[in-house]
């Protein structure tokens, strides 16, 4: 066992990512002498959380909860853990530690997803420090430091595995769930029917490979310009906190409306849906019907899913709400424009052009300022690894735990680390 000094350390575990990431991550850090607990919501939860000696069930009603975790915090806990910054529970309970000095550990999926997952101490999304940083400044940070430039991904990382574990998490909350009868989901579906909509998913991956595989090659065979639209999950937290739409459909419609008024008559817009969509509003549906109202029949097509590297490969431009997924757009050098709060909407490679003049003319991204900008995300907040997968969890474990128990965030530690670059600089030249 690792000897470390992290007694004083008492670590408060909220709802994370389906699967056994939490609890592996959990026993690392008693690993490292640091006091675990964790709070269960749900039957999910307490599956994949194996010690019920350090875990206890919340069990009241929404409006008790906000009493329940500040007397829970002030017992002496020094850290919080929580995925996503969106959920009603994790808002509250980062609120209360925040007022009592208790550090706040946001983990979410990567900004520069798949192979990353984001990790931030201040906020995360809309809320994270990345968003009042100019490039300016992350240039200055970065001083005196090298990283490779890695290549754009191809695949969208482990899909499997967290649809597979999404169902389980869903069935144990259908099944038995009876000593949490006050559990009210943070998402708008009930737990019957995400359940479902994973299952169907899982039933259906095979004809809609199949289906996806046909569409995109005829779009890419078709030889057409076009301009991709990269959709997202209608009930993220990124969309419903960070933008002014309340699902995909209304994104939609603007795109296809204001394409079919500015675009190149030639130009075709292609909406690219997200591997998680479950088609709880029927997509495909809707860009058939829009294209029909607005006169541009066989300009607009919708593609279920599956991997972006490809189609992105021949699209002219991106536009999306705040998609994640726009960065490798970036990385490929295409014009990009965001209607939504984003991490990355900065001024050198984020078009600031209305959507129409985007869809009539894209401006072209700043590839300097967006190198420089991805090495600092690399340098700060983005940590190699997945949730979902054995061998991507091993791979985060490795990074992680030193992170959360390191006294500074990444960010100052980057300060630290390039000051000092620069003073040896300075050193080795006299």
């Amino acid at each position: 066992m690792i000897k470390d000094d992290n007694s004083d350390r008492k670590f408060l575990f909220l709802q994370g990512p389906h699967g056994p990431f939490q609890y592996r991550f959990s026993k690392k850090l008693i690993m490292r002498g640091v006091s675990v607990h964790k709070i269960c919501f749900n039957a999910g939860d307490l599956f994949f959380w194996r010690n019920s000696k350090t875990r206890s069930d919340f069990l009241g009603k929404t409006e008790e909860w906000s009493d329940y975790i500040l007397d829970t915090l002030k017992e002496g806990y020094t850290d919080v853990v929580i995925y996503g910054d969106n959920r009603p529970a994790h808002v509250i309970a980062a609120k209360h530690a925040k007022a009592l000095g208790v550090t706040v550990h946001y983990l979410e999926e990567g900004y520069l997803r798949p192979y990353w997952v984001t990790y931030e101490r201040g906020g995360i999304n809309g809320a994270s420090r990345l968003v009042d940083t100019s490039i300016k400044q992350m240039r200055a940070e970065l001083k005196g430091g090298e990283m490779e430039q890695s290549a754009a991904p191809v695949l969208w990382g482990d899909m499997r595995q967290h649809i597979l574990l999404g169902a389980i998490y869903h069935w144990h909350i259908m099944y038995r769930n009876s000593d949490f009868i006050n559990y009210t989901p943070h998402r708008d579906n009930s737990v019957r029917s995400e359940f479902r909509l994973h299952f169907v998913k899982i039933l259906n991956r095979i004809p809609h490979a199949i289906q996806r595989r046909i569409s995109t090659r005829r779009l890419i065979a078709s030889g057409v310009t076009y301009h991709l639209g990269i959709l997202q999950l209608g009930h993220d937290a990124s969309i419903r906190r960070y933008s002014k739409y309340t699902g995909m459909d209304a994104f939609m419609r603007e795109c296809v409306e204001t394409f079919a008024k500015h675009a190149p008559k030639h130009h075709h817009l292609v909406f690219k849906a997200h591997p998680l969509e479950d088609e709880r509003k029927p997509l495909g549906r809707v860009a058939d019907d829009l294209a029909k109202e607005f006169n541009v029949q066989g300009r607009i097509h919708y593609i279920r899913g599956g991997k972006l590297a490809h189609i992105l490969d021949f699209a002219s431009s991106v536009v999306t709400i705040n998609s994640t997924a726009a960065q490798q757009a970036l990385w490929r050098g295409l014009p990009l424009k965001t209607m939504g709060q984003s991490v990355c909407d900065k001024a050198e490679f984020t078009s600031n052009q209305d959507l129409g003049a985007f869809f009539a003319n894209p401006k072209k991204p700043d590839l300097a300022a967006y190198r420089d900008y991805r090495q600092y995300l690399l340098a700060t907040s983005q940590v190699p690894g997945g949730f979902y997968s054995r061998a991507s969890r091993r791979r985060l474990l490795l990074q992680i735990v030193d992170l959360v128990l390191n006294k500074q965030d990444t960010y100052q530690m980057l300060t630290d680390t390039s000051a000092a670059a620069v003073q040896q600089s300075v050193l080795r030249k006299a």
